[in-house]
């Protein structure tokens, strides 16, 4: 019989497992009319729901925005946008009119969603190539991937870099860490929980655990671990 495991409770959206984003300061996304604005950085903020700085920009048209900060930022900085804008650091410019080798952050994944790709402290991507209608770009995990050229950019390089090097000495840090998010922390294996709670747990024998390799017409609870290969053995013939 399948059980009610964790990652099934969190997919559900309870209170328990819900992200705090009343706390958050807002969505760090650019405004969808950005063809040719200018703007100025007027606040710099911390957000608990990302892992870099946010600058809240202050456009031309008296339109607020908030989006992710990048390495060498301060109040005050002009902030172009549009094909024609300057390759400098904060400018947002679509992928057609950015050079290739330049580093950027904050990529849209569809013309006007606001960025998806590469937000996280220290990220940056880098243009490789242009094609027609469509740009290069190496990911931080140096995976290529093809976007399309009208999709915006930010120039230079998320803040924050070097967050991750230093250690949270204590238990405590990084509890409060996680429940900034309401992640799942600690995080316990199959294997120490109850029979109850988790197809691999219970003790009744020497041998703690269930195989690892889940069978191949197993119910939706049972179907944990890895994923049974469609065949085995050396081929014949």
């Amino acid at each position: 019989m399948g059980k009610r495991l964790i990652q099934q409770a969190r997919g559900k959206g309870g209170p328990t497992y819900r992200s705090p984003s009343f706390r958050y300061k807002g969505s760090a996304r650019y405004p969808k009319d950005l063809k040719k604005l200018r703007g100025k950085v007027v606040d710099i903020i911390h957000c608990s729901g990302h892992t870099t700085p946010l600058i809240n920009i202050k456009f031309e048209n008296g339109e607020d925005g908030l989006t992710i900060a990048p390495e060498d930022i301060y109040v005050g900085k002009e902030i172009a946008s549009g094909k024609n804008a300057k390759i400098e650091t904060g400018n947002i410019v679509p992928l057609e009119g950015i050079p290739e080798g330049t580093l950027i952050y904050n990529i849209e994944k569809v013309p006007g969603d606001g960025g998806k790709f590469v937000r996280s402290s220290g990220a940056f991507a880098r243009v490789i190539a242009k094609l027609n209608g469509a740009v290069i770009v190496q990911l931080p995990s140096k995976k290529q991937k093809r976007f399309n050229a009208s999709c915006r950019a930010s120039i230079g390089v998320c803040a924050g870099g070097g967050r991750t090097d230093k250690p949270f000495l204590k238990a405590g840090n990084r509890h409060y860490l996680m429940k900034a998010r309401n992640k799942l922390y600690p995080r316990s294996s199959g294997v120490a929980m109850n029979s109850i709670d988790h197809p691999f747990g219970g003790s009744s024998s020497s041998h703690k655990g269930r195989p690892t390799q889940a069978p191949r017409n197993a119910p939706p609870g049972r179907k944990v671990g890895m994923i049974r290969p469609k065949r085995s053995g050396r081929r014949k013939g």
